[in-house]
């Protein structure tokens, strides 16, 4: 039994027209190679399993060789391939550049592949420069790295440097078609797609995926068995989602939405590939757009179908909403709850992208009548206008609104109303104009002048509320009642909370004179404005427990009451102290501080 190979090695490429989505860069070595413009020091830097250190070997391999010699010889005695993770000190650099003084026995050039580059520590990249910049003419440096910002500038300037780019979905479904055919395998377009697309843009990765897949599948491949090996959410997922929501049925959704979830896929999964695949129905929406859409052929018709259901402005607005979601998600604490009021929120909008408001559903193919008030139609008469119409079949029809004719029996009847009504309004109240219901005006703009109009005579219209004020107890006050409720309404705020109030208004015992002005004094402006500004909910305490609504609150600043409060420890001491001195012979007894 022959050991198994994996397909990353069986079919690794052995020359550069066998590389795949790196032309670019394969055209200029091959370039550099006729035309002997190589350079002695090449940087190659892009992601994983994009071909790197392949093209390496391949570029390695050729300069060495002339038509004489063997087309499968693999000049191995001069490529020497060095791990920079595991070889990065300064040791290792000198022992590398003691090998590359000796020429080489055979072929022209000696290669050296440093592979994960970055890895090198700094003193290593300095030991490095000298022998990068003016290597020997048999020696070739190969740089391999997927991180190039980690390199320090005075390499990169010293590199011919060459970005290598991701291979594309569809590059990868042709390379893996070829090694499928190639091994008898039996395998669908659609699940091809779906392990490029797992790949991520690295052909190491996506013939990893194929491996795996073959395995667990046997010589047919097909995107079932795909999507249950890799354990990704078909696109039929995807579809039946959008069709319940486009149907505005929410059961199915979160129906929908549990079996996913049974199936061990969490919430985010679902929801990110959901708003991924209503952008892919946005770019259905154009031709030109299109070939963005990287799936295969069936799929790209399924995709073009459902994107005819939905309108842009419905898929512009259930991507900002998908992509809310996915942006909380991880900060969520009930996930469930945000997917499915998700899934909610997206089944509740119109193809026009709104959301349906219920009252515009219950009150379709209703009319309301009312009469507008005389104040929002203008005196002057208005110019006829031109309006554009769209009818049904979305022809534009233009039509001079020079007057509006409306039914006899129709305009007799609103007039009848309107006369009605001005007959009932009082005699102190302006009239109301008439309103010609023959020629309507239009619609008042908010920032206009007429506007402003407007709001004046609705000003004047308001009626003013007039208060009989010999209708309003007044019982007689005593002093000492006002005096006891007072420290009563204290003490409510202060347990309520309100301290600094409660402070303020302990600062003076009330006392009333004229039977109803109830006079306090406080020691500076801002207690005053404090009480001033909270002194309504005070005062209609006091007027309903003394009945007597003609109570009112004159606050004086005496500044001269201020030494009675005392604020610092010298100032509470003194206090203190001029009500009993012996408190300064205890102070000194005992020789204590003020703290």
């Amino acid at each position: 039994m022959e050991p198994f190979i994996v397909s990353a090695r069986k079919y690794r490429p052995k020359t550069f027209k066998d590389v795949v989505g790196q032309q670019a860069i394969t055209n200029t070595l091959l370039n550099a190679i006729d035309s002997n413009h190589l350079a002695q020091a090449l940087l190659f830097c892009g992601p994983r399993g994009v071909g790197k250190t392949t093209c390496a070997r391949i570029l390695a391999k050729q300069i060495n060789q002339d038509d004489s010699q063997n087309s499968d010889e693999d000049f191995a005695f001069n490529i020497f391939e060095l791990d920079a993770a595991s070889n990065n000190s300064v040791d290792d650099i000198r022992s590398l550049i003691d090998q590359v003084r000796i020429p080489p026995q055979v072929g022209k050039y000696k290669v050296y592949i440093i592979d994960e580059v970055h890895m090198l520590t700094q003193s290593a990249f300095n030991a490095f420069l000298k022998t990068l910049e003016e290597p020997p003419k048999h020696a070739i440096f190969i740089l391999a790295t997927t991180e190039k910002h980690k390199i320090i500038p005075t390499i990169l300037s010293r590199c011919q440097i060459f970005d290598f780019k991701r291979i594309t979905v569809k590059d990868a479904t042709e390379y893996l078609k070829y090694i499928a055919e190639n091994q008898g395998i039996k395998a669908e377009e659609e699940a091809l797609h779906i392990i490029a697309q797992k790949a991520d843009g690295a052909m190491r990765d996506a013939l990893s995926i194929f491996d795996r897949v073959v395995s667990f599948s046997g010589t047919t491949l097909t995107r079932k068995a795909v999507t249950e090996n890799l354990n990704v959410l078909d696109y039929d997922t995807y579809f039946s989602a959008t069709d319940y929501i486009l149907e505005h049925n929410i059961p199915k959704a979160l129906i929908l939405f549990n079996k996913t979830l049974s199936l061990g896929f969490d919430g985010h999964h679902f929801i990110s590939g959901l708003a991924s695949h209503f952008r892919d129905l946005m770019v259905c929406q154009h031709q030109e757009t299109i070939p963005l859409l990287e799936v295969g052929e069936v799929t790209k018709k399924k995709y073009q179908e459902q994107a005819k259901k939905a309108s842009a402005s419905f898929l512009l607005q259930a991507l900002d909403i998908a992509n809310d979601c996915d942006l909380k998600y991880k900060t969520s604490k009930n996930q469930r709850l945000l997917v499915e009021l998700t899934l909610m929120k997206l089944s509740s909008i119109n193809f026009d992208g709104e959301k349906k408001n219920p009252e515009s559903v219950a009150l379709h193919n209703k009319t309301i009548s009312f009469i507008a008030p005389a104040s929002f139609f203008h005196s002057k008469k208005e110019k006829s206008s031109t309006n554009t119409v769209k009818t049904e079949n979305s022809k534009p029809i233009v039509e001079e609104q020079q007057e509006t004719v409306l039914p006899q029996n129709t305009v007799s009847t609103l007039e009848t109303k309107v006369s009605t009504i001005t007959k009932e309004v009082p005699t102190k109240t302006p009239t109301p104009k008439k309103i010609d219901l023959k020629n309507p005006t239009k619609r008042v703009s908010g920032l206009s002048i007429s506007s402003l109009k407007a709001k004046k005579e609705h000003e004047l219209n308001k009626k003013e509320l007039v208060i009989d004020e010999s209708k309003l107890p007044k019982d007689i006050v005593s002093e000492e009642k006002l005096q006891k409720l007072w420290a009563e309404f204290v003490n409510v705020i202060d347990a309520k909370g309100q301290k600094i109030l409660a402070s303020n208004l302990n600062a003076d015992i009330p006392k009333l004179k004229n039977e109803t002005s109830i006079h306090i004094e406080l020691p500076n402006d801002t207690m005053r404005k404090e009480v001033e500004r909270e002194q309504y909910e005070l005062m209609e305490f006091l007027k309903k427990q003394l009945n007597n609504y003609f109570l009112e609150l004159k606050i004086k600043v005496n500044e001269t009451t201020e030494t009675k409060f005392a604020f610092t420890p010298e100032e509470k001491y003194e206090k203190l102290r001029q009500k009993n001195p012996v408190i300064d012979l205890l102070r000194k007894e005992f020789d204590m501080d003020l703290t």
